[in-house]
């Protein structure tokens, strides 16, 4: 695996634990497929995460076509997905808002 993340992916480094962590995995499960690493399980992982954040280890922490994102909102995560062209489905396959259900009347 690319611990540096990939451009054609969405890499999102996180531990147990956290609850920022959880509430952004949740939002961005809805719709937007992820590498999930966490950084306890797997030494590399964190030593790849102190090299993208500066020698930190502050989680979560999401790589999106090369960028760095320190503690994003789960909506900074999805434009800058779009922006590098990362196709994600929607979370129930018709029109809507990518990472958000669509609203049923």
């Amino acid at each position: 695996m690319d611990q540096q993340g990939s451009s054609e992916r969405v890499t999102v480094y996180w531990r147990p634990g956290c609850p920022y962590c959880v509430m952004l995995r949740r939002k961005l499960r809805r719709g937007l497929p992820t590498e999930e690493v966490d950084i306890w399980a797997d030494p590399a992982a964190a030593a790849a995460l102190r090299a993208l954040a500066g020698g930190d280890e502050t989680v979560p922490t999401v790589v999106v076509g090369g960028r760095v994102m320190v503690n994003p909102p789960a909506t900074s995560v999805l434009e800058a997905a779009r922006a590098a062209g990362i196709v994600f489905p929607v979370a129930d396959g018709g029109p809507g808002r990518p990472g958000f259900p669509r609203r049923h009347a």
